[in-house]
């Protein structure tokens, strides 16, 4: 986004696509009350006063396109730190459209994906993690999402990487002072100092790094749902869901391909995957949805075995082709047993089992409580670099401080450990935005919506 882009007063629409009550247009930049008067008439006669909503109607010349409100907030205490206006008129997408064509008109250009948010962050309002925090509110999908989306947006990541960075830059002044004042500062000594707080700094980036825990919260648990044909596992995810999702027959081989379905629990999301039962077959078909059970179960976080609790043979490892499963479950517990939990637990040892019955819906609370125990404690997040881009700087700043350590260990100048260090705090700084890399803004706002 080039700095005389910035420069332009920008509009879009603010709220979804789509009918509803209503409708918010925003508008960003110098010029947008002088636009926003070409447009909009109070009731009243008076000019807008700042940060107060105000009734009247959008006019195209003696036309009155709809009734409205409109609202200024005048910079810097705005969302992007400009002049803003926002036209909060009926939620009718045809509306919408006239009343951009018509600020359009009036001198101000459509914004960018996530260009009102660019500009906060540009104008120094909010750093980059912060940023990637708004759309992750946006599109937070739990209640364990949205929560670690506001502490990303209050600054927890940015607290965590702003410490890292102060520590290197203390080492690089220690650095500093052994090389241009040899006679004062002893070497050896500042070379141990510095090699112990690499070694440190890199120990804390990597315990924060946990990608995996990002990526539950943003898209959810992944829950594979596999074992033998017949073994209840449709049956069990209709109940998890609660409706019947999955067709339960009692023909093995039902199930052909993958069916995945969102629960909610414990303000988690999990994606539950029925799969098709894992067995040798000559069934083209059968095949193809064989292989994406393998895929799933190789995909996912929690690999849960379902065995027929009434069946004589419930399964041995070998037939169910050495996939290691995370938790059990003997489903059908409405029938009579023909193999104990004692025995299941005894061909997969370690492993949990937990009875169930599908079709009266017992035992569920147990297995819910089961899946969410895979699931990283909350609260951790607020610590952590979960985000991939994140986790990918800060792993490149941790090969850094490793180099410096290296160096050092190596009998090298001084100097050398110095560019290490230089490279490691470029990395962190791309994770705030501090160390400005413009690929990298283009990335991350190119994800945004149109709007935001």
């Amino acid at each position: 986004m080039t700095h005389n882009r910035m420069q332009d007063t920008i509009a879009a629409q603010a709220t979804a696509a789509g009918e509803g009550g209503v409708a918010i247009v925003r508008i960003s930049g110098a010029q947008c009350e002088e636009i926003l008067a070409r447009v909009f008439r109070a009731k009243n006669g008076r000019p807008l006063e700042n940060r107060r909503l105000t009734f009247g109607a959008v006019m195209d010349g003696g036309e009155i396109v709809d009734e409205a409100m409109a609202v200024v907030m005048r910079a810097p205490y705005s969302y992007t730190r400009e002049d803003v206006a926002e036209i909060h008129c009926h939620g009718s997408q045809a509306l919408v459209g006239r009343i951009l064509r018509l600020l359009l008109r009036e001198g101000a250009r459509m914004a960018e994906p996530g260009e009102f948010t660019c500009r906060a962050f540009m104008n120094g309002r909010i750093d980059l993690t912060q940023a990637e925090a708004v759309m992750r509110m946006i599109r937070a999908g739990s209640d364990r999402a949205m929560k670690s989306a506001v502490r990303q947006m209050e600054g927890s990541v940015s607290s965590f990487i702003r410490h890292a960075r102060e520590g290197i830059l203390e080492l690089m002044a220690g650095l500093a002072a052994a090389v241009d004042f040899p006679d004062e500062v002893e070497e050896t000594q500042t070379a141990e100092q510095i090699s112990c707080g690499c070694a440190a700094i890199a120990d804390r980036l990597r315990a924060a790094c946990s990608e995996r825990t990002g990526r539950i919260e943003d898209e959810g648990l992944r829950v594979v749902l596999a074992g033998k044909p017949n073994a209840g596992k449709s049956s069990l995810l209709n109940a998890l869901v609660g409706c019947e999702r999955a067709i339960v027959t009692d023909i093995p081989g039902t199930t052909r391909d993958t069916i995945t379905e969102a629960i909610h629990a414990g303000g988690v999301r999990i994606l539950l995957t029925d799969t098709a039962g894992l067995r040798d077959t000559g069934d083209a078909v059968e095949k193809i949805g064989v292989a994406r059970a393998m895929k799933a179960i190789d995909e996912a976080d929690v690999r849960v075995l379902v065995v027929d609790g009434s069946a004589p043979d419930p399964g041995e490892e070998d037939e169910l082709r050495g996939m290691q499963p995370q938790l059990i479950v003997m489903s059908k517990g409405d029938l009579p047993p023909a193999v104990t939990q004692e025995e299941i637990e005894g061909r997969w040892p370690g492993i949990p089992v937990l009875t169930v019955c599908a079709i009266k819906g017992e035992g569920m609370d147990a297995l819910l409580s089961a899946l969410l125990a895979y699931v990283p404690a909350d609260g951790a997040e607020s610590s952590m670099l979960s985000q991939a881009r994140h986790v990918e700087a800060a792993l490149r700043a941790c090969t850094a401080l490793d180099d410096a350590c290296r160096a050092i260990a190596d009998g090298m100048p001084l100097d050398v450990a110095a560019i290490d260090l230089s490279a490691a705090l470029d990395a962190l700084g791309e994770i705030t935005g501090e160390t400005m890399n413009e690929q990298v803004i283009d990335e991350v706002f190119a994800r945004f919506c149109v709007g935001k």
